[in-house]
């Protein structure tokens, strides 16, 4: 049975009119909401995101994170400052991360200052983690389930955590779909979850190289897709050690690397 969907959280989503074609009607319509978010270490800014606000601190440790950094933890700074988050990552050292950190909620590696700064240090997974293929089919429409704001825009990509048996563990949205992951990777941090290597990470859309690369920090042996990955997502998947699932979709699906953590 399918679970009733709940609301979507009112800061998510915004309401604006449009005109309707044919007919030329107006009407209500409502928007996902975009916004930046400030990420500063030491008071220091160190990066603007475009995101949906919404499980800021988790967005912040998962950037962090899938950034190399090792935090310990994320809140409101001292000033309140809106759309402004403080981590706290000792040794920080901001001659590493020395390149523009602006990045859009599209694309989270479109500001980096060079293709050598995309990559992100991690060694490869090592998981006897194996998933039959019907539990993978039903993992994105389960996430489906629970992505109330795209309900009410259509605007907004998703990814979900799952258990090897497909249990929901987490799920978040979000305007940018690696934002959408580095919140689940931040809950999976302050939940004590990670490394993720009994676990399974689903995305709503397609599969980008940055989205391995996130999974890949985390520890994750499974990633799941509805969409295509890239050529570059499945190359740094089959080094880093994840299975990559594409296309999953009315039980069918496609395993480009590693598949012999997929069983019948």
């Amino acid at each position: 049975m399918t679970r009733k969907q709940e609301a979507p959280p009112p800061y998510s989503t915004a309401a604006v009119s449009v005109l309707r074609f044919p007919g030329g009607e107006e009407d209500d319509d409502r928007l996902a909401v975009e916004e930046p978010l400030e990420l500063r270490i030491g008071g220091r800014p160190v990066a603007v995101t475009m995101r949906t606000p919404g499980h800021d601190e988790e967005l912040a440790l998962g950037f962090a994170l899938s950034e190399g950094l090792r935090p310990l933890a994320a809140r409101v700074p001292d000033d309140l400052a809106a759309n402004t988050i403080e981590l706290e990552a000792p040794g920080f050292d901001p001659g590493r991360l020395a390149r523009s950190f602006y990045t859009t909620s599209s694309c989270g590696v479109c500001g980096k200052g060079s293709i050598e700064a995309i990559a992100v240090e991690s060694p490869a997974i090592e998981s006897s983690l194996t998933i039959p293929a019907a539990v993978i089919g039903l993992l994105p429409e389960r996430l489906r389930e629970t992505q109330s704001a795209f309900a009410s825009t259509g605007g907004l990509h998703a990814t979900g955590l799952f258990t090897a048996a497909g249990t929901l563990v987490c799920a978040r949205e979000d305007v940018g779909r690696h934002n959408a992951m580095d919140k689940v990777i931040g809950r999976a941090f302050l939940d004590g979850l990670l490394p993720l290597a009994n676990h399974v990470l689903c995305v709503s859309g397609r599969l980008s190289f940055e989205l391995v690369q996130k999974a890949a920090v985390a520890g994750c042996p499974v990633v799941v897709a509805i969409g295509a990955p890239s050529s570059l997502a499945v190359e740094l998947a089959a080094d880093r050690g994840v299975t990559l699932c594409g296309f999953v979709r009315d039980g069918s699906l496609n395993v480009y690397s590693l598949p012999e953590r997929i069983t019948v």
